[in-house]
């Protein structure tokens, strides 16, 4: 499980991480970042693949705004290294 710990809203599972890695990369676009979203609204996480980092940087943060979606945090595609 990812994001176990106070600091977010609820655990998420490596099996639906790896599927929207995956989702991402098998996608048509261009895709090169996966953000990982929380919607508070529905009580779950979302994904969203973006093409360029500056998408990534430009989304609010959870915890540190009162958008709907908010961002958890955001890996590369390919390197799965985290960018957020």
């Amino acid at each position: 499980m990812l994001f176990q710990s106070p600091d977010y809203p609820a655990p998420l599972s490596e099996t639906r991480f790896h599927h929207w890695l995956e989702a991402g990369r098998a996608s048509k676009m261009p895709y090169a970042y996966m953000a990982i979203l929380w919607d508070e609204l529905e009580g779950a996480y979302q994904v969203l693949y973006l093409e360029e980092r500056k998408e990534v940087l430009a989304l609010p943060r959870y915890n540190q705004s009162p958008e709907r979606q908010t961002l958890i945090a955001a890996y590369d595609l390919y390197t799965e290294g985290k960018i957020a």
